[in-house]
């Protein structure tokens, strides 16, 4: 393909584009394909010579397109928002086009740069403490690809830490600490770096979120079983129920255990710091006061297209001591002088994608307050949805809503509320029903044992029409569901 060839494809490319995001809303949310429909499609192994780039771009409109659930879909009620802009996709395009892989700064001065001041900018647009900037000199905040490998660094950086601190420490007396509603990415930091991983149960009276009490508690019992624990993954906003943990009561208990690390993985919630009205219900100040690193996805909920998570920390040495490998074909008269910032010591991979631009166009296309703006939308969305729940005769919320979360499950008056299994049953019977439909598309979790459904708003194009027409979509079901279960 030269140039010119290029462009005419280009120009293609953007027209169906724009044409998917036109049809968007009539189309299912889900895709309606059957597993192994891609291999059967497809011949069993690659061309021997290359083929007209015309047959190429229709085959993805004919075999991948039907193949997609649509996240942008404005139905799309489940996991969390996965945000998709066209300023995004513009940045995706730009960055793409010069393959810059960014490891040091000699590779692409630009990329580095960028990236150094965009986190800053996101920094302030939180209101993260000036410790977590990168202009500081001390602290600073790099892109990696999601909320997993933050952690993972993250625990990679206090493992470090602590055994530098303390030589004579075992391996295997490692602990990292989370909870029984953190997200996966802690058990799976565990399983990377073979260390032990204990959750601290958290309860619904609590709003399942971890007590100064309970991490006070579990360190007594380590110290005498002869365990360290070094690192907790506390969380804004967990998956199951948007639950906030005790960030003031962890930060007391943290203050007699100076050794343990804190990372917040605010993947989701995060976001809602850009609004100020949100900081306090999210603990930032505890954030700002004693957290080693923290992480926010910019990826979901904050306009920017996958990947971009973004991780703070408060001694970047913690990074670069941990991480660090120069062999003499990585160094550069810049790195040697201590100059400029070599991101490839930051995380755990070499190259890396010029994420920063997507996160430059999205700052200067909303700006603070056009991002304020969504953030607020979308919450007051899913205030709308939660109050129509709490309205009705069929439906329950299980926690107090969070951001742009609800969690919830029928609790018809006929059936007795102390049945908590018959209940899960019949809650499962109406998820089965709402997941067999292709017009929506929400997740479900368990919590404590109670099984409920998640509704997370957080799509750029919904807007009130698609919250009550997921409601009365939710009511008819719930209809079906109980009349089912009462005649079974």
């Amino acid at each position: 393909m030269d140039i010119e060839q290029f462009r005419k494809a280009g120009y293609q490319a953007i027209d169906r584009i724009c044409d998917y995001y036109y049809s968007l809303h009539e189309r299912p949310v889900i895709a309606q394909v059957k597993p192994g429909y891609l291999r059967r499609a497809l011949p069993s192994s690659a061309p021997e010579k290359g083929e007209d780039f015309q047959h190429v771009a229709d085959d993805y409109q004919r075999l991948i397109l039907p193949g997609l659930t649509h996240w942008q879909h404005p139905s799309f009620f489940a996991y969390f928002p996965t945000a998709c802009t066209f300023e995004g996709l513009l940045a995706d395009l730009y960055s793409s086009s010069t393959c810059n892989p960014g490891f040091n700064w000699l590779s692409s001065p630009a990329c580095t740069e960028l990236e150094a001041v965009m986190m800053d900018w996101a920094a302030q647009l939180l209101g993260l403490s000036s410790a977590f900037f990168n202009s500081s000199g001390i602290g600073g905040g790099v892109i990696m690809t999601t909320a997993s490998d933050s952690a993972l660094t993250a625990v990679v950086a206090a493992r470090s830490l602590y055994l530098r601190r303390h030589p004579e420490t075992r391996h295997e007396d490692l602990v990292i600490y989370t909870t029984s509603q953190t997200h996966s990415l802690g058990a799976k930091a565990g399983l990377v770096l073979g260390l032990s991983t204990r959750a601290l149960e958290v309860t619904a009276d609590d709003n399942f979120g971890l007590r100064g009490e309970t991490l006070r508690h579990a360190f007594l019992e380590d110290k005498k079983d002869g365990k360290k624990p070094f690192v907790l993954i506390a969380t804004v906003g967990t998956t199951s129920s948007g639950a906030i943990d005790y960030l003031p009561e962890i930060e007391v208990v943290v203050r007699d255990h100076p050794s343990l690390w804190v990372h917040i993985d605010a993947a989701w919630a995060g976001m809602s710091f850009s609004c100020p009205e949100y900081r306090e219900m999210g603990y930032l100040d505890s954030i700002n006061n004693f957290a080693h690193s923290f992480c926010t996805n910019f990826h979901k909920w904050g306009l920017t297209n996958f990947d971009a998570s973004s991780l703070w920390i408060r001694d970047r040495k913690s990074l670069t001591d941990a991480l660090d490998s120069t062999p003499e074909y990585l160094r550069t008269k810049q790195g040697d002088e201590g100059t400029v910032i070599d991101y490839r010591n930051w995380h755990l991979g070499l190259g890396r994608r010029f994420r920063s631009l997507k996160i430059w166009f999205v700052f200067r296309s909303f700006g603070v307050q056009g991002i304020q703006k969504y953030i607020r939308r979308t919450i007051e969305l899913n205030n709308k949805f939660a109050s129509m729940i709490r309205s009705s005769s069929q439906f329950a919320l299980v926690t107090p809503p969070s951001y742009a979360l609800s969690v919830f499950r029928l609790e018809p008056k006929g059936i007795e509320q102390s049945n908590v299994e018959s209940l899960n049953n019949l809650n499962r019977l109406f998820y089965e029903r709402i997941s067999a439909r292709s017009d929506i598309l929400l997740t479900r979790t368990e919590l404590n044992g109670i099984f409920c459904i998640r509704f997370a708003v957080g799509a750029a194009r919904t807007d009130e029409t698609h919250i009550q027409r997921a409601f009365d979509l939710l009511c008819t079901e719930a209809e079906s569901a109980i009349r089912t279960f009462e005649n079974v």
